[in-house]
C-alpha cells in the first residue's frame, strides 16, 4: 500500500506538496519503464541493420559480371573459350541442360555471357540513332510483321427506335520486317589473350558495340532493305498536299536554307494531331548549327537547351535527337525529320549475340566474329514528316 493509500485509509489527506511529489516519483518511474524499454528496442533494430550491412558489403563484393550464379560457371566458361579457344566447359553446360544459356548455332559460335551482351545492348540504346526514339521489339523469328489499319472507321448516332448503318470495312496493311544478319570483326593477338589482366570480355563488348551501333544508326536513316534494314529516308516522298500511304510527306522550306521560321512551324502541324505528343525532330549537327540561330517574330530563339544533365535540347519545345546520319543541308535535301518515330519506325531484332573464335585465319592474331540479327522499317507512314530544303 502507498503512502498515499495509507494516508487515504487513516482518514488523513496529502498535503498540496506531498501530491506533487507522489506525482512526479510515478512519472519518474512510467518515463524510466518506457526508456528502458526504448533502449532494448533500438538495440535490436541497431542489429538488424548491423547483419544487413554485413549481407550488402558482401553482395557489392562480387566481381562485376558475376550477375546470379547461374550465369557465373557460364561466364568463367566463355572467357575460357575467347582466350584459349577451350569450348569443354561450355559444352559441358550445355549436356547439363542449360542449352538456353550456351547453345550453339548451326552456323557456329556461342552466344555470349549476359555481362557482355547487356553492355553491348545498353551502348546501343543510348547511341545516337534512330533506335533511341523508335520502336524496338525483340524476335524470335525471322521477320516481324507489323498490322497497321489506316482507314476511318465510319460512326453514327443512334436513337432507340432507329436503323444503325453499317460501317465501312476497315483496310488492313501487313508491313513485313525481315531480320538482317550485322557483323563485326574484332581481333587481338594471342599474347594480349594470354595476359590475365586484359580484361578481354570488356574490350570485346566495347568493340562490338561501337561497330553495331554505327552500322545500324546508318541503316536505319539510308539503309536500301538489300541485307539490311530499310532506312526511312529510302521511302518515296511526296508534297504533303498530295500525300497517300506508303510514301512520307514533306513540307519545302521555300528556298535552299532558312529565311526565317515559318517553314519549322509549317513543318510542326503538317504532322498530325495524335502524333505530335510523342514527336522528336532528328537532324545532324550543320542542320542543328543553321536551326540554333532561328528566331520568331518577336525575336526570340525557337531553339532551347535541356535544363539538366541528360535532357535532350528542344525546338519549339519538341526534343531534338542529333544523328549524324541525317543528310547535310543542301539543294533539294530532307535534312530534318520530325514526327512520331515510336509509331512509324519500328526496330525489330533478336536477342541473343553469337561470337565465333577464329585463330587460323589472321595468325598471330585471333578474330572474333560476333553477329546478331536486326532488322528495321517504317511502320506508319503517317507517323514521319520531312522538311525538304526547297521551293517545291
Amino acid at each position: 500500500m502507498s503512502r498515499t493509500e495509507a494516508k487515504a485509509t487513516a482518514g488523513g489527506g496529502l498535503s498540496p506538496a506531498e501530491d506533487a511529489r507522489e506525482a512526479v516519483t510515478g512519472f519518474m518511474s512510467a518515463f524510466k519503464d518506457f526508456q528502458t524499454d526504448l533502449e532494448t528496442k533500438l538495440k535490436q533494430q541497431e542489429e538488424r541493420l548491423t547483419m544487413l550491412d554485413r549481407k550488402s558489403v558482401t553482395f557489392a563484393r562480387t566481381p562485376l559480371g558475376a550477375t546470379a550464379d547461374l550465369d557465373a560457371p557460364h561466364q568463367k566458361a566463355f572467357d575460357s573459350y575467347l582466350r584459349s579457344g577451350d569450348d569443354s566447359d561450355l559444352r559441358g553446360l550445355e549436356l547439363e541442360g542449360k542449352a538456353l544459356s550456351t547453345a550453339v548455332n548451326s552456323d557456329g559460335g556461342y552466344l555470349v555471357d549476359p555481362q557482355t551482351s547487356e553492355t553491348v545492348k545498353s551502348v546501343l540504346e543510348s547511341t545516337a540513332s534512330i533506335r533511341a526514339v523508335a520502336s524496338v521489339v525483340n524476335v524470335e523469328a525471322v521477320s516481324y510483321d507489323v498490322l497497321v489499319d489506316h482507314t476511318d472507321l465510319a460512326a453514327g448516332w443512334a436513337s432507340e427506335t432507329g436503323t444503325s448503318a453499317e460501317t465501312d470495312t476497315p483496310s488492313i496493311d501487313r508491313i513485313s520486317i525481315p531480320l538482317h544478319e550485322l557483323s563485326a570483326l574484332p581481333k587481338a593477338s594471342q599474347r594480349l589473350l594470354d595476359d590475365s589482366a586484359f580484361d578481354i570480355e570488356g574490350w570485346l563488348a566495347a568493340r562490338i558495340a561501337d561497330k553495331f551501333a554505327k552500322a545500324e544508326a546508318a541503316a536505319f536513316v539510308g539503309g536500301d532493305g538489300v541485307d539490311k534494314p530499310t532506312g526511312f529516308l529510302t521511302h518515296p516522298k511526296v508534297d504533303n498536299e498530295v500525300w497517300t500511304w506508303g510514301n512520307l510527306g514533306y513540307t519545302p522550306s521555300g528556298s535552299d536554307g532558312f529565311v526565317d521560321a515559318d517553314p519549322i512551324v509549317d513543318l510542326v502541324y503538317s504532322l498530325g494531331a495524335e502524333y505530335r505528343a510523342g514527336a522528336t525532330f532528328v537532324m545532324n549537327s550543320k542542320t542543328t548549327g543553321l536551326v540554333r540561330k532561328l528566331k520568331d517574330a518577336d525575336g526570340r530563339f525557337l531553339w532551347s537547351d535541356g535544363l539538366a544533365a541528360g535532357e535532350p535540347a528542344r525546338l519549339m519545345g519538341y526534343p531534338v535527337l542529333v544523328c549524324e546520319d541525317m543528310p547535310d543541308p543542301a539543294t533539294d535535301s530532307f535534312s530534318i525529320a520530325f514526327g512520331d518515330f515510336g509509331a512509324g519506325y519500328t526496330v525489330a531484332e533478336r536477342p541473343d549475340l553469337r561470337v565465333l573464335r577464329d585463330p587460323f585465319s589472321a595468325k598471330p592474331h585471333v578474330l572474333f566474329y560476333a553477329t546478331k540479327r536486326v532488322g528495321g522499317d517504317v511502320s506508319d507512314f503517317a507517323a514521319i514528316k520531312l522538311l525538304k530544303f526547297g521551293t517545291s
